[in-house]
């Protein structure tokens, strides 16, 4: 299993939020290329990038950082997302060297969408669904919609995405731990690969999700435990590697 270090810029910073709110972020560093080094350094196989004002401008804000960031580290696979709802947009940070780009908002509002950009872009196509009880989130988890997020993933494995990045957001940014539940019932329901978020807090929620991996977890993303230090980076992946 992989554990994912999550990489959220917002106006050229670092920061994270809480439970998606723009008006609740921490600013962790002025420098995402220092970041993105630091845990590379530590073990990092594959970066999460979120472009935050992408996410709620519809379109990227940051993409010059995010190019920057691929450029300086060609060798390890980055995932984007945030702003991501034309094919325009995919084919640029494709051309960037970004090897998977996430599609959010516009996979729940616009399904066929990601049923084009699979056949456009086959093998870099992720899906995020971020829920809260079930129910997928749209535009920056601003508006709960009714889609079950279940079926949703179901629709979006036939469409040909390579994985669901699935995010618990009652407990993003909260430090309460990962909801290994939903996770789970979510991963059985699909043959493609789940990737963990929200709520990952010590290590003890990276043994839990490497207990589960075989149902389908190949990865968890983690950002505040990382940053604030609840979590040890280097020590986490290990874990994941050996499990």
């Amino acid at each position: 299993m992989l554990v994912i270090p999550a990489i959220d810029l917002k106006e050229g910073q670092c920061v994270r939020l809480k439970q998606g709110r723009m008006e609740d972020d921490t600013v962790f560093s002025n420098e995402p290329v220092a970041m993105a080094e630091r845990w590379i350094q530590a073990g990092a196989r594959r970066l999460h990038i979120v472009d935050l004002n992408g996410a709620f401008a519809g379109k990227p804000v940051n993409a010059e950082v995010i190019h920057k960031i691929v450029e300086t580290f060609p060798d390890i696979p980055i995932q984007v997302g945030g702003g991501i709802r034309d094919e325009d947009t995919i084919q640029t940070y494709l051309d960037a060297g970004v090897k998977y780009v996430i599609i959010g908002t516009k996979a729940v509002q616009a399904p066929h969408f990601v049923a084009e950009a699979c056949l456009e872009f086959p093998g870099h196509i992720i899906v995020g669904l971020d829920a809260r009880d079930g129910k997928v989130a749209t535009e920056g988890w601003s508006k709960l919609s009714h889609h079950n997020a279940i079926d949703m993933a179901q629709r979006f494995e036939q469409d040909g995405v390579e994985a669901i990045v699935f995010t618990d957001i009652s407990r993003d940014g909260m430090l309460q731990g990962v909801n290994i539940d939903s996770t789970v019932e979510l991963a059985r329901s699909i043959g493609i690969p789940v990737i963990a978020a929200g709520g990952i807090t010590t290590i003890d929620d990276i043994k839990a999700l490497c207990e589960v991996a075989n149902e389908g977890i190949m990865g968890a993303i983690t950002g505040r435990a990382i940053y604030e230090g609840t979590l040890d980076f280097a020590s986490a992946q290990k874990l994941a590697e050996d499990h």
